[in-house]
């Protein structure tokens, strides 16, 4: 028996499966700054799409930016229709279990819902880029080991800002999967590693 949620006029983070996963605002932000890669899902009419990108998360603005080619399927999706979502995860050990249904792995996950738009001014695009660049090149010197865009560069490429509107983050990070006392236990050679 499947469950029906009416969803309409609630926000998308309201229905938890597993509230005890459930992560705060505080954690949320702290994996959004190290999320290395962001899974962005925008659709164009019923056909949606999944663009994974790198990322920064602007929490002064309460924003994620990200970049992308002139033009392709993301900027198409967007124009057409601005609301998406994104995912930002980290994965852990996988977690077996003597019961098929019982097996897992460790993970952190946020999703973030919001709407999407172009960053137009030149001056913000150029200081988002390189703010994009020091989350994944940080040692690495703006003026001294590269240069900084150019207003030509600029014009190659579209730098978007994900206003968030909601979130939710959940972490399953326990030791071990469940498992029965009706089957046999799992041999020890199995969790070597832990």
């Amino acid at each position: 028996m499947s469950r029906k949620y009416n969803l309409s006029n609630q926000k998308p983070t309201v229905h938890q499966r597993r509230p005890e996963y459930k992560r705060d605002d505080k954690w949320i932000r702290e994996l959004l700054c190290r999320g290395q890669i962001a899974h962005i899902a925008s659709r164009w009419d019923d056909q949606p799409f999944v663009t994974p990108s790198t990322f920064f998360y602007d929490e002064a603005g309460n924003r994620v930016i990200f970049h992308s080619n002139i033009t392709g399927r993301i900027r198409a999706n967007i124009e057409r229709n601005p609301r998406v979502c994104v995912e930002i995860s980290e994965m852990g050990k996988v977690l077996p279990s003597n019961v098929a249904l019982e097996f897992s792995f460790q993970y952190r996950s946020v999703i973030v819902f919001g709407t999407a738009s172009l960053i137009e001014d030149v001056e913000e695009k150029r200081k988002v880029l390189h703010q994009l660049i020091a989350k994944y090149f940080g040692k690495m010197e703006l003026g001294k080991d590269y240069r900084p865009a150019t207003d030509k560069e600029l014009k190659r490429t579209s730098v978007y800002q994900i206003k968030i509107e909601s979130w939710s983050g959940k972490e399953n990070w326990k030791r071990r999967a469940d498992q029965s006392d009706e089957w046999p236990a799992l041999n020890e050679k199995w969790f070597e590693g832990e």
